[in-house]
């Protein structure tokens, strides 16, 4: 057994150059070889923030009002986990790539290599949560705010994992924290020119300020008590901060076409329904408004 180090020589600007080199930071894609299987940092975010986020649901759960009992909660995580992965596969298949996919069928099962779209996990989840709501009589739109706050963690560690495979990357950009990523050419892999480190602007707005908001508004606020303010929170900021990251995210090769024919990136299409969605949502939050029976909790809240 071989373990790959996370760690390697602290950061340097060599005297050549002004920037990170991403090769500096001693970073592999594979956290852990074993024989010939490889466990990959991209599949240990996935893990990470499922566990996380099951961990802060029972907390949440243990709130009075809560919208489901704590025996509901592993039925939960099974269909979100599924949503996740089947919606975030074929989004990212459907609305990223699907020509290429189209060639390679084969290539749709390949989850290890990366290729996921956040936008079309959305969609799987929240299918998936609205089935269990219909299946045991649950208030659909209370169970996505309860699951909409556990959220950040896998988008904290999903764009960490991001960064490590040194895939959805910024523009160049001359800031002195800019990344020389490794970049493949017809005469193999290159330093290319130093790019924002969008996948950890990502990580610090979708993944730890988002958290802090919604945190905030589930312990400081009556939001759990209005179906739908919370989950609305949760796409309208993450759609402001996808929007606002694009433009100095570097678009996807297959559709810098359709970037300069549109003028937005295809992420920001995908986010602009979820800006207004989430907005509507929180606005008309308190006509929603009504007495909440304790499932997990002592209370009743009016």
């Amino acid at each position: 057994m071989r373990l790959r180090p996370l760690r390697g020589k602290s950061l340097q600007t060599a005297q050549n150059s002004q920037f990170i080199e991403f090769p500096d930071l001693n970073l592999s894609p594979i956290a852990l070889s074993i024989g010939p299987f490889d466990l990959r940092w991209y599949s240990l975010a996935y893990l990470a923030g499922i566990f996380i986020g099951y961990w802060y649901l029972l907390k949440l759960l243990k709130q009075p009002g809560a919208p489901m009992a704590r025996r509901h909660s592993d039925d939960l995580v099974f269909y979100a986990a599924l949503g996740i992965i089947l919606g975030g596969r074929l989004g990212y298949v459907l609305f990223y790539n699907l020509g290429e996919y189209l060639q390679n069928p084969i290539e749709i099962f390949k989850l290890w290599d990366g290729g996921m779209s956040f936008h079309g996990g959305v969609i799987g989840t929240s299918l998936g949560l609205m089935y269990l709501a219909r299946k045991e009589k649950l208030n659909w739109l209370r169970i996505h705010d309860y699951v909409a706050c556990c959220v950040p963690f896998g988008l904290f560690f999903g764009r960490l994992a991001n960064f490590v495979n040194q895939e959805l990357w910024g523009a160049p950009t001359q800031v002195p924290w800019g990344v020389r990523f490794v970049e493949m050419t017809q005469v193999g892999p290159i330093l290319g020119p130093p790019r924002h480190p969008s996948q950890l602007y990502e990580a610090a707005l979708e993944g730890l300020v988002l958290f802090a908001i919604l945190a905030w508004m589930f312990w400081r606020t009556q939001a759990r008590y209005e179906p739908g303010k919370l989950v609305g929170a949760f796409i309208f900021f993450y759609g402001l901060f996808r929007f606002a990251i694009e433009f100095i995210r570097e678009p996807d090769q297959q559709l810098i076409g359709f970037t300069n024919a549109t003028g937005l990136h295809m992420g920001q299409w995908l986010s602009l329904p979820m800006i207004l969605g989430g907005l509507y949502l929180m606005l008309t939050a308190k006509r929603r408004r009504v007495r909440v029976e304790p499932i997990a909790g002592t209370a009743s809240v009016a």
